[in-house]
């Protein structure tokens, strides 16, 4: 039974590991923003769109853009005390002794 409760949380963790680096694979994207904004200018210069639906569409993008370029020049950085790919993964504590030491 242990066997497969190990199994089972360890199935469900390399899972959810999977879904966390999609997401941060989403979220630092600015591929697919920059072919949205590409494809907004070139609906504007044939026509399809207006100036004002292309401003409402760069309005949109931008801020996002700028968003994604903080956050790479953020995480280059890396938090001081840790440095660039280092991070705390768990800590481990050891009660040597009695529980009560004073006697």
């Amino acid at each position: 039974m242990i066997i497969f409760d190990r199994l089972l949380v360890g199935g469900i963790r390399f899972a959810l590991d999977k879904l966390a680096q999609a997401v941060e694979t989403e979220l630092n994207d600015d591929d697919a923003l920059r072919e949205q904004l590409l494809a907004a200018q070139m609906q504007l210069e044939l026509g399809q769109i207006t100036d004002e639906e292309f401003a409402a569409l760069e309005d949109e993008i931008l801020p996002r853009l700028r968003e994604i370029q903080l956050r790479r020049r953020g995480a280059a950085a890396g938090p001081p005390s840790l440095g660039g790919d280092q991070r705390i993964s768990g800590v481990e504590i050891d009660f040597g002794g009695d529980e009560d030491s004073r006697g």
